[in-house]
């Protein structure tokens, strides 16, 4: 087992609030995703017996949606949206920034574990681009001073 008996226990709690089992598909993908920090066919098999779901609709679920890595991450996920608002207002030059800055490229994650550089398609902030998300917190109208302060508030609380 995977999912430690608190995990399950919530699952299970979150269940019996939805009338259909699929809709409990999302909260039970969240529990594992906050336990585990990323997600993987074995997690996927074990939501598929405690909801009683096909582990294939489990993982069409888990494959659509970004907010779930399928992959070990590094303590703070940096999602720089690239959608169309968001390029045309800096993301790309944003993302080339936190390379340097990170002495990493997109998909990787630094040697100590900090962060993880990854670009989504789009975050629904388009009138406050460049925007990024770091793990469960927006930070909009981005600028490399920014970037700056927001990487160093996250080093401190590390």
């Amino acid at each position: 087992m995977i999912l430690n008996e608190q995990s399950i226990a919530e699952i299970r709690e979150k269940m019996v609030k939805y009338p259909r089992r699929k809709s409990a598909i999302l909260p039970a993908l969240t529990v594992a995703y906050r336990q585990i920090g990323h997600l993987n066919e074995d997690l996927y098999g074990e939501i598929s017996k405690i909801i009683e779901i096909p582990v294939v609709e489990i993982a069409e679920a888990a494959s659509f949606y970004t907010m779930f890595p399928k992959h070990p991450v590094g303590k703070y996920l940096i999602q720089v949206c690239h959608n169309i608002s968001c390029a045309l207002l800096g993301a790309d030059g944003l993302v080339r920034y936190l390379e340097k800055k990170l002495e990493i490229r997109k998909g990787e994650t630094t040697p100590d574990n900090l962060f993880t550089l990854i670009t989504v398609e789009c975050l629904g902030s388009c009138s406050t681009a460049p925007m990024m998300q770091i793990n469960d917190r927006y930070y909009e109208n981005l600028t490399r001073e920014k970037v700056d302060t927001i990487l160093d508030e996250l080093r401190k609380q590390a």
